[in-house]
């Protein structure tokens, strides 16, 4: 089958090797190069250098305006797939390759439409995550889903190693619909149930809240790691946390208060504390928390979040 790609993050790196294998990628979509790491150098997307790699030609655009349209609709494209491009499809695009275009989207929609469908599945406490590969349609994520699946990921899973599990699994289930699509023997169904949405994080979505109980304390850690990042205040200074646990075992501590052993901090919770076992003080680099909290001069009486 002739297909166009869109995608941009690595997430979406596995469905555009799977479906090369297997099929006529004419092209790949994906937003420019953007300057990454301290230095701010220019860098091609995931998506970009795995187009390359694959002798795919790429279509680099910020948007999909008049000018990407027209570009895309040259290469005659019979479907359209897009994981995690990080733009809207609209018409006449939308309409332009025989078959439309297909979304991996991941979530079992309709839950958690939107731009960040994962971290706010974490966040939220969701015990089952997965994907769906719908129709795409102009109402955002909202289109007939031709495959859902649930995957079942490690309980202290994070965003990052998530999104990692779940983009293996997409391409699997995405590859799966493009063949029925390619026989015609796939059929897409309208969601039913109350939709949730899962809007893009901000970097105040990573601040931990030491009131809570520690369930949703970790929740939060795990949806926002790696990016925007868990945070909180230490003696009025911000503290990144990079690496961190449930203390089963430990003594309860009020929350915010701080203690440590050999090898972590633990901050406390409205329960059980958290084990902080790596952080990013402000201007610094990562270091062990141990080592951080070894370092701290005015230590007694610190608390989390003040």
């Amino acid at each position: 089958m002739r297909l166009v790609f869109a995608g941009t993050p690595a997430a979406a790196v596995p469905t555009l090797r799977r479906l090369a294998a297997e099929h006529d990628v004419v092209g790949a979509v994906t937003r420019p190069d953007a300057p990454l790491g301290r230095k701010r150098v220019l860098t091609p997307s995931p998506v970009a250098q795995a187009a390359v790699e694959l002798g795919i030609p790429v279509i680099a655009a910020a948007r999909l305006d008049a000018e990407a349209t027209e570009r895309i609709l040259a290469l005659e494209p019979e479907l359209g797939v897009i994981v995690a491009y990080g733009g809207l499809v609209r018409e006449p695009l939308l309409s332009g390759p025989r078959e439309g275009w297909i979304n991996l989207h991941f979530s079992i929609l309709p839950a958690w439409r939107g731009a960040a469908p994962v971290q706010r599945a974490l966040i939220a406490g969701d015990p089952v995550l997965g994907s769906s590969v719908f129709q795409l349609v102009a109402e955002l994520d909202a289109g007939d889903v031709f495959a859902s699946r649930a995957v079942t990921l490690p309980a202290a899973a994070t965003a990052d190693e998530a999104l990692a599990a779940l983009a293996e699994d997409g391409a699997e289930l995405t590859a799966q619909v493009v063949a029925g699509i390619a026989d015609g023997s796939a059929r897409a169904i309208p969601q039913t149930g109350e939709p949730t949405f899962a809007p893009k994080l901000a970097l105040e979505d990573g601040a931990l809240d030491w009131s809570l109980p520690l369930e949703p304390v970790f929740a939060r850690f795990r949806g926002v790691t790696p990016e925007p990042g868990a945070h909180t205040t230490v003696g009025g200074m911000r503290l990144k946390i990079l690496e961190a646990a449930p203390a089963a075992d430990a003594a309860p501590l009020a929350p915010g208060e701080i203690g440590a052993t050999k090898t972590s901090v633990l901050i406390g919770t409205a329960s059980t504390p958290l084990a902080v076992t790596r952080v990013q003080p402000a201007g610094k680099g990562a270091m062990n928390a141990a080592d951080w909290w070894r370092g701290q001069r005015d230590a007694e009486g610190m608390r989390a979040g003040s």
